[in-house]
C-alpha cells in the first residue's frame, strides 16, 4: 500500500487525508502545531493516523508523496527534508485532481478572488450547474471530491496553492491582477510572484479560456514575454469595444465573446465600486464561455449578495454607514475600498505590516477621509505615513475602542470603513475574526 503524509492538519490537510483514506493510500497526518479538537474526531472517525506539536524523526521514512498545506513555507525544516530525501511534493488541488473527472474554473489574483469565486458560482448554481466551489474558500476541494461528483468546480487559488500544482489544468482560468503581496514568501522578487500566479494557466489548450486583467502591467508585461496556445479573453475599465473583451461603455458593462454580447447597468449591480466591476466582466466572460444564457448570467448577476468582509454593509446608524472590508489585507484592496465611496471616510486601519508603502494611498486619502483610527499592536508607521495630512488620528488596541472612537469621529451621510491594509494576526485569529468583532461593536452601538 502506498504510503502518503499530509502536512498540516487544517481544512486543506484533513479533506485530503480523507480522500487519500478512500482512495487506498496508508495515509498519515503530521502537523508542527495543535491540532483542533474537530479535525482530531474526523481522523478518528476515519481510523487516519495523525501526530501534533511537532514531526516525528521516521515520518518520511517510506513515503511516496507529501501533500503539503498551502500555508507551509519551502524554507521549513520538514519541507527541507522532503526535498532532500527527493520525496515528491503536491498540493491538496494536484492530489484531489487525480480523481476529479469534470470541468474546472481556476480563479486567482491578488484581490477580488473571493468575490469573484463566489459570483461565478452563484451564476452556475443559479442557473441549474451541477457545480461545486473550494480551493482557498469554504470546504476543501479534496474532501468534496471523496463526497460527490461535480461537472464543474470554481476553485478559488492563492499564490501558496498554485506553486504546488503541476498537472492539474483549468478549462478557464482568472488572473484577476497582481500587486506586490506576500513577497516575504517569495524572497522579496516580485518576479518570482508572478511566476507563481501565472501556474493558474499551465496546461491549458487551445479551446481553453484565459481571462485576465488587461490593464494590469505586471500582467501584460508578462504576457510579452511567454507564447500562449490558448483563447484570450481581456477586461479593463479604459479598453475600447472589441471581441473577446469586457469593457465600459454608456454606463454599462459590456462582455463580448464569441460573437455573443451581453451589456449589465452598472446602476443595476449589487457589487459597487470599480474593482467589482471588473470582477463581474470576468465572472460574466467565465460564464459565458460556459455557453450559459445571457438571461441565466444577468439573473445570477443581479441575485447575487455581498462577500462577507468584503465592503460588507454592517449597519447603518444616525445616518453612517458602517462598512466591514476586513479582508483587505493589503495596500491594493484598500485602494480599491477607498475608491468606492464618495462620502467623507473614517478609516479604522492597521494590524500586522506586510511591508506596506501607504503613500501609493496618499492620493485617495486627501481626497476621501476626514480621519483615521488605528488598530494595532504597533501603530508608529501608519501615524508616521498620514501624520502631515492635517486629519485626526486616533490609536486603539480593542476592536471596541476603535468602533467607539470612530462612531465619535463619524457625523450623517459618514462612512465608517473597517479597510485594514494589514494583516490580522497580531491582535485577532484571522481576518474573519477582526471582521466578525467589528461587527459586534457596531451592532452594541
Amino acid at each position: 500500500m502506498e504510503k502518503i503524509v499530509v502536512i498540516g492538519a487544517g481544512e486543506s490537510g484533513v479533506g485530503t487525508a480523507i480522500l487519500a483514506k478512500k482512495k487506498g493510500y496508508d495515509v498519515m497526518v503530521s502537523d508542527y502545531g495543535t491540532i483542533a479538537p474537530k479535525y482530531k474526531e474526523e481522523l478518528n472517525a476515519h481510523q487516519i493516523k495523525w501526530e501534533e506539536s511537532g514531526h516525528s524523526e521516521t515520518l518520511l521514512d517510506g513515503v511516496s508523496l507529501v501533500i503539503k498545506s498551502p500555508g507551509i513555507p519551502n524554507t521549513s525544516n520538514i519541507v527541507c527534508q522532503i526535498i532532500e530525501r527527493q520525496i515528491p511534493i503536491e498540493s491538496e488541488i494536484e492530489f484531489a485532481g487525480r480523481f476529479y473527472q469534470g470541468k474546472s474554473i481556476c480563479i486567482t489574483g491578488s484581490n477580488g478572488k473571493t468575490t469573484t469565486t463566489s459570483l461565478v458560482y452563484h451564476i452556475l448554481k443559479n442557473a441549474g450547474v451541477n457545480v461545486g466551489v473550494g480551493g482557498n474558500i469554504g470546504i476543501s476541494f479534496a474532501r468534496q471530491i471523496a463526497e460527490k461528483d461535480f461537472d464543474w468546480f470554481v476553485l478559488e487559488l492563492s499564490s501558496f496553492q498554485l506553486e504546488d500544482m503541476h498537472r492539474f489544468k483549468a478549462e478557464i482560468s482568472i488572473l484577476l491582477n497582481i500587486t506586490p503581496d506576500h513577497l516575504d514568501r517569495y524572497e522579496y522578487q516580485l518576479s518570482k510572484y508572478i511566476d507563481a500566479k501565472f501556474r493558474v494557466i499551465q496546461n491549458q489548450e487551445a479551446e481553453d479560456l484565459f481571462i485576465y486583467f488587461g490593464e494590469d502591467k505586471n500582467i501584460t508585461d508578462r504576457l510579452e514575454t511567454i507564447t500562449l496556445n490558448v483563447e484570450k479573453f481581456s477586461f479593463g475599465l479604459e479598453q475600447e469595444a472589441q471581441e473577446n473583451a469586457g469593457y465600459l461603455e454608456d454606463h454599462n458593462i459590456n462582455v463580448q465573446l464569441k460573437g455573443n454580447t451581453l451589456s449589465l447597468p452598472i446602476s443595476t449591480l449589487p457589487l459597487k465600486g470599480k474593482h467589482n466591476w471588473l470582477n463581474v466582466m470576468a465572472s460574466v466572460g467565465a460564464c459565458m464561455q460556459m455557453g450559459l444564457s445571457s438571461s441565466a448570467i444577468e439573473e445570477g448577476v443581479k441575485s447575487f449578495a455581498s462577500v462577507a468582509h468584503r465592503l460588507e454593509l454592517c449597519r447603518t446608524l444616525d445616518g453612517v454607514k458602517y462598512i466591514n472590508d476586513s479582508k483587505a489585507t493589503n495596500i491594493d484592496a484598500t485602494k480599491y475600498a477607498l475608491d468606492a465611496f464618495e462620502q467623507p471616510i473614517v478609516w479604522i486601519v492597521g494590524g500586522k505590516d506586510k511591508g506596506n508603502d501607504y503613500t501609493t494611498l496618499y492620493p485617495l486619502v486627501k481626497q476621501k477621509v476626514k480621519s483615521i483610527v488605528c488598530l494595532g499592536v504597533d501603530n508608529s508607521k501608519i501615524v508616521s505615513a498620514f501624520k502631515d495630512f492635517d486629519l485626526p488620528i486616533v490609536e486603539t488596541n480593542k476592536m471596541e475602542d476603535a468602533v467607539r472612537k470612530a462612531k465619535e469621529l463619524s457625523t450623517q451621510e459618514d462612512i465608517v470603513l473597517l479597510s485594514p491594509c494589514c494583516a490580522s494576526f497580531d491582535l485577532f485569529r484571522s481576518y474573519e475574526d477582526r471582521g466578525d468583532q467589528f461587527k459586534k461593536y457596531v451592532n452594541n452601538l
